[in-house]
């Protein structure tokens, strides 16, 4: 059964063609494109199928935002995704829509271990519900329910959660973004714009100056990579805090969702900010900041934490999700 995939974030596009067999998901005519040049998605699943040639009869999309009826407005996009609409404008007999996050869940049967990365070991031998938790643009979560043989994929919207300072300075910088924008949610802090945010913040806080050599690199590129490089290589000691805090940030709201979904079959990091700081996010903060659970501490101990490293896991579960419809 060949299927047209995407995956579908704020910042970028992947399609392509997949076939499954079992839990393994073979992808062809893989292109990806920046989200933002194109005023529908609509407009990018015909220049997709201008450049491939490609065409198939069945559609899974992976977007990241609620998906209602086969409707979601992208949280990060100007655009309106529907299903039945896309089916009739590029002659598609059956389009399926499903969360991002939720696509992530379905594809993660299909990596080896080589495709993840062990942060924290827990008890390997635990089975139970799991979940996604994954810094991206935003912060995208998703359950995995566990009726005794095998998981059950759901989407949530987790991330856009309350936030919960714990000192003085996660007071003030709560306060700093409800002046920014209003409702502070765990995105807000834990996602690639969450680290422009944490930055922003302690150059306040501090009463710092952006460096020019820094605020050119942020114009010129990824913001949140500058923050991160300038940090790993020691030339900003703001910076340096900022990944710190990002760090301990991600583990505490890891741990969070781990006690929301009694996550003993494991906790996965997906997303694209993990794989690219695995390096700070082994380095300590971010298992402090996940075991810091006062009583429930040993209960979240046991639940074992990995980084997603293939990118193409939402593409997977997209498959999967189709073959399993």
């Amino acid at each position: 059964m060949r299927v047209l995939v995407g995956d579908i974030g704020g910042t970028k596009t992947v399609l392509a063609v997949a076939e499954t067999v079992g839990d393994k998901v073979q992808l062809d005519h893989e292109r990806r494109y920046p989200s933002r040049d194109f005023a529908s998605l609509d407009a990018l699943l015909l220049r997709y199928r201008e450049d491939t040639g490609a065409h198939c009869d069945l559609a899974a999309l992976a977007i990241a935002g609620p998906v209602r009826d086969g409707v979601s407005q992208a949280t990060n996009l100007p655009w309106t995704v529907d299903a039945r609409a896309i089916g009739r404008h590029l002659g598609i007999a059956a389009v399926r829509l499903l969360n991002d996050l939720e696509a992530v869940a379905w594809g993660v049967p299909a990596l080896g271990a080589d495709e993840l990365a062990v942060l924290h070991a827990g008890d390997p031998d635990a089975e139970g519900n799991a979940c996604i938790v994954a810094a991206g643009t935003g912060l995208g979560q998703a359950g995995l329910f566990w009726d005794g043989a095998r998981h059950h994929p759901f989407a949530t919207e987790g991330g856009h959660g309350d936030f919960a300072p714990c000192d003085e300075r996660e007071f003030a910088l709560c306060r700093f973004l409800q002046r920014r924008y209003g409702h502070v949610s765990w995105e807000r802090v834990v996602s690639g714009t969450g680290i422009g945010n944490l930055h922003a913040f302690l150059l306040e806080w501090r009463g710092g100056v952006l460096p020019d050599w820094l605020r050119q690199e942020m114009a010129e590129g990824d913001p949140s990579a500058a923050i991160a490089r300038a940090a790993v290589e020691a030339r900003c000691p703001i910076c340096k805090e900022t990944m710190d805090l990002f760090a301990s940030l991600y583990g505490r709201e890891a741990g969070n969702a781990g006690l929301r979904y009694l996550a003993l079959g494991g906790i996965y990091l997906g997303g694209g900010v993990a794989p690219k700081n695995i390096e700070l996010l082994s380095s300590g903060g971010f298992v402090a900041g996940f075991l810091d659970k006062g009583r429930m501490a040993p209960l979240v101990e046991r639940m074992p934490v990995k980084i997603i490293l293939e990118q193409r896991t939402p593409l997977f579960g997209a498959a999967r999700f189709m073959a399993q419809a």
